[in-house]
């Protein structure tokens, strides 16, 4: 990646971007200094909230621009006509439809500030943002390693540069051991949270059993939300099970474990129930508090969970809705803002990545061997940390066009961060009454082919023969891997739900639709 053209910083919330003045390899203004040494910027300075990084370069009229998400997508990841406001997270990609070439940048992943990119006709803009919550990072002096700048050449296609670039972000992780299949069932689907015990439990775990039918590989059965007191992601404390339907927890995964699927656990750690200390400033939506990770007691407080889950025989733990817990914001409302103005958190000497990727190498390191699903989770910053992320938002098991618009989308547009960043999970095939099965039937067949993480909601009153027989299918193909030749979604570049996929030699045709089409009430 060739130097920047120019650079502007931000000190705090009120100030205008500054232009800076370059000495050698760096950059200077209101005691702000930007260094840069073959694409890692440094950033040192006693308060900073943002820093760009500008590069001019003349895009074709026609090129199309793909960028990634914050956090999860929410059927929201396509190809766009240039729009020079559109915030583009940690990368982007260009293609020109005339020359067929695709070239684009990003930063690397595991970064200390949180990145995103616009573009317009006359180049692009690397923005970090280094604020700590809603205001300014107090470095005092201290010089942070901010980020990494890759440049993506064309690798021959859209598809296979976007292959390429995620590779070159992710080089700087240790090797990932080849990855057993993470398969299994997940109760969400179907009981949302209510009216599920350990007997309904047993019954998942029996029929993810049943439906893998003595594949050597192992399939998961996770007990999601609801089994704690107080109510559906109300937070913990959690020390236990919901009284008089979950007792024992350490019986309930010997349970599991006893009808031969691997027990896996729903948990949401930045929230209690309880009103007390190391409270993030600021609203959240449930009583108590949502936690402040900077705080180090609330680090200890999630390390004894995560050994509390493995002592009581857990070998899969998702954990949920720390983004949200943090900034108070889902992805699509964060912005170039991320969060409110007015707030920081417990330690403002570091900034809100800093924060949020130590908070990770925690839940990390205390999982020790438990397999880490992350969800709402920031993708570019849990790389590496998790073994699994939910790339999108909710399928759902009561509204088909939920599972259409996100499953599909997150699956054709970060299917390359497979097994390189993390394990991809597009998150639940439902098998419900709700439901139609045929077009459920499609989406397990294409998530069983890709070989990402692949969790099916089966609800006992919608078996039948036939979606057994499918389900059996599915299930074994995902816990064998998918298809080894891999797949690609032929017509991304004008289909933000793909219907042309080529799996290994050949070519399927998914029609998501129902007989009207796709429903534009549907949220």
């Amino acid at each position: 990646m060739r130097e920047p053209n120019a650079v502007f910083v931000q000190a705090g919330l009120s100030d205008g971007l500054s232009s800076t003045v370059r000495t050698g390899a760096t950059w200077s203004a209101d005691g702000i200094d930007v260094g840069w040494s073959d694409g890692a910027i440094d950033v040192t300075g006693p308060t900073v909230s943002r820093v760009a990084l500008r590069w001019s370069e003349r895009l074709p009229a026609d090129a199309l621009i793909l960028g990634d998400a914050w956090e999860r997508s929410y059927g929201d990841l396509q190809w766009r006509h240039q729009q020079p406001e559109r915030l583009l997270p940690w990368y982007f990609l260009s293609h020109d439809p005339q020359t067929g070439a695709t070239t684009g940048a990003g930063v690397d992943v595991q970064p200390n500030a949180f990145c995103s990119w616009t573009v317009d006709a006359d180049g692009f803009t690397l923005w970090l943002d280094l604020r700590n919550g809603g205001g300014p990072t107090q470095l005092n002096g201290r010089t942070l390693a901010a980020a990494t700048v890759r440049r993506f050449e064309d690798a021959g296609s859209p598809w296979l540069t976007l292959h390429a670039a995620v590779a070159t972000m992710s080089t700087r992780l240790p090797a990932r051991p080849e990855p057993a299949p993470v398969v299994g069932a997940n109760n969400w689907y179907y009981a949302y949270g209510e009216n599920f015990d350990q007997k309904a439990v047993e019954v998942d775990a029996a029929t993810i059993v049943e439906l893998a039918d003595g594949h050597p590989v192992k399939p998961f059965s996770v007990v999601d939300d609801g089994w704690y007191p107080g109510g559906i992601a109300s937070g913990g404390p959690w020390d236990t099970g919901a009284p008089g339907v979950f007792d024992d927890m350490a019986g309930t995964a010997a349970a599991i474990t006893a009808i031969g699927a691997r027990p896996g656990l729903w948990f949401r750690p930045l929230l209690v129930r309880e009103a007390g200390p190391w409270g993030r400033p600021g609203p959240h939506d449930k009583p108590g508090r949502a936690l402040d990770p900077s705080y180090p007691e609330v680090l200890d407080l999630v390390r004894a969970d995560l050994r509390r889950f493995k002592d009581w025989g857990f070998e899969l733990v998702k954990h949920d809705f720390s983004t949200y817990d943090v900034f108070g914001r889902f992805g699509p409302a964060m912005g170039s803002r991320l969060t409110s103005s007015g707030w920081q958190l417990h330690d403002p000497s570091r900034t809100t990545a800093e924060i949020v990727l130590a908070f990770y190498r925690e839940i990390r390191a205390a999982a020790d061997d438990v397999v880490l699903i992350g969800c709402n989770t920031v993708g570019h910053l849990a790389a590496g940390l998790v073994d699994v992320q939910r790339t999108g938002d909710d399928t759902s098991g009561r509204d088909w066009e939920r599972t259409r618009k996100m499953g599909v989308n997150t699956l054709a547009f970060r299917l390359p961060q497979h097994n390189r960043f993390f394990a991809v999970d597009a998150d639940c095939v439902p098998c419900t009454p709700q439901t139609p099965w045929e077009l459920n039937r499609r989406f397990l067949d294409l998530v069983a082919r890709s070989g990402t993480a692949l969790f099916v909601s089966i609800d006992p009153q919608a078996r039948t023969e036939r979606s057994d027989r499918a389900l059996s299918d599915g299930i074994r193909l995902a816990l064998s891997g998918g298809d080894a030749s891999g797949i690609e979604p032929l017509d991304w570049l004008t289909n933000t739900t793909p219907t042309s996929w080529r799996s290994g030699a050949e070519t399927i045709q998914f029609d998501w639709s129902r007989p009207w089409g796709a429903d534009p009430i549907s949220d």
